[in-house]
């Protein structure tokens, strides 16, 4: 099958330090590499890839000195798509919706998955004008708030079976990794283990919209001598910083779409205690994978008790459920169906116009 896989520009695929989005599809385009197919990337320039890499921009702009408008880039690419479409038996979009009007008006053969949050109301008259742009979603809770879209399946996240190792052993320590915002919460994982009286580590971004709060609620938190604040770390330092962790807290306040850091953890062997918000119940089995709280005096029992959770129960429910592969596979049945429908499709428009002749 020949394959386009459309990344955000914002990162490198895979992304230097964070980026669930480009982490996804490059593990996502190398698997399908893998099972042979003929794969073309549009991406940023310092991407790395066994697939044909089609270079949009120098560098993610992210990390671009003088780059303002990212949006000029990404249609760039659409150009980019408009002319090569016809190279592909279907292209996979990974950047919303930027590209719905290109793809209806070129009748473009496409999925496209939704990383982010959708319980924003702007999106809901914009889906209502593309009910014929097929999507995909990461969890089944990150439909909850377009039920009205055109769904076609849902594809967990899976991450390559070998990239983090299994830990047996944990150090003394919690740890948090994502960003800093106020929608997940790391004063609620402060909290959790300064109670508790154990070290938290906290590896994690602050984007510039959350700079502010940062400063004015965060910041401060990390005086506590058993606070330690590392900032961003990028994959290689990810199996010792997660995998040596007691536990990962994940004390979110949102609706989390999917959470790449709980399989993350759970393939080093760590548990997760996470409060039960968005795609949690469906990414972690409770009790097992690690605790699934409500509120924090729950978080708190939850983290005094994760070392009676078997490390390698944890790892197999990644094994068994969260790998690249089988995310791969999940991917190319929705392919097939979507070409086979879209062929079906052009068959039928194309008899009715010799009926109608």
């Amino acid at each position: 099958m020949r394959i386009a896989q459309v990344a955000p520009l914002y990162e490198s695929v895979p992304p230097q330090l964070y980026g669930g989005t480009e982490r996804i599809v490059s593990y996502l385009t190398e698997e399908l590499v893998e099972l042979g197919h003929e794969v073309t990337l549009y991406a940023a320039g310092d991407s790395k890839t066994r697939a044909n890499l089609v270079s949009v921009c120098p560098e993610s702009l992210r990390l671009a000195k003088g780059c303002i408008d990212t949006l000029s880039h990404h249609q760039v690419m659409l150009e980019m798509i408009s002319r090569d479409f016809p190279r592909y038996d279907i292209i996979h979009f990974h950047i919303d919706y930027l590209h719905f009007l290109t793809s209806r008006l070129l009748g473009l053969r496409t999925l496209t998955t939704l990383h982010g949050r959708l319980d924003i109301p702007d999106l809901k008259p914009l889906y209502a004008a593309f009910p014929d742009m097929p999507v995909v979603s990461i969890s089944d809770s990150q439909r909850s708030p377009l039920p009205e879209a055109n769904w076609v399946g849902t594809v967990k996240h899976g991450l390559p079976e070998q990239l983090l190792p299994f830990s047996a052993e944990a150090k003394d320590y919690f740890a948090f990794v994502g960003r800093i915002s106020p929608e997940k919460r790391v004063d609620r994982a402060i909290e959790i283990a300064t109670t508790l009286g154990v070290k938290l580590r906290i590896a994690a971004k602050v984007d510039n919209a959350d700079r502010q709060y940062f400063e004015r609620e965060i910041e401060p938190l990390f005086e506590d001598p058993l606070v330690e604040y590392i900032g961003e770390i990028g994959e290689a330092d990810k199996a010792e910083f997660v995998g040596k962790a007691r536990a990962l807290l994940f004390p979110i306040d949102w609706p989390e779409p999917f959470g790449l850091v709980m399989i993350e953890a759970m393939a080093c062997g760590t548990p997760v205690v996470a409060f039960n918000h968005g795609s949690v119940p469906e990414v972690m089995k409770d009790g097992v994978t690690g605790f699934i709280v409500h509120d924090m005096p729950g978080a708190i029992e939850a983290a005094r008790r994760v070392g009676e959770l078997d490390r390698e129960k944890v790892r197999g429910h990644f094994e068994e459920c969260f790998t690249a592969a089988r995310m791969a596979r999940d991917y190319v049945k929705l392919y097939e169906r979507t070409i086979a429908e879209a062929d079906r499709n052009l068959a039928g428009r194309d008899s009715g116009e010799v009926n109608a002749a």
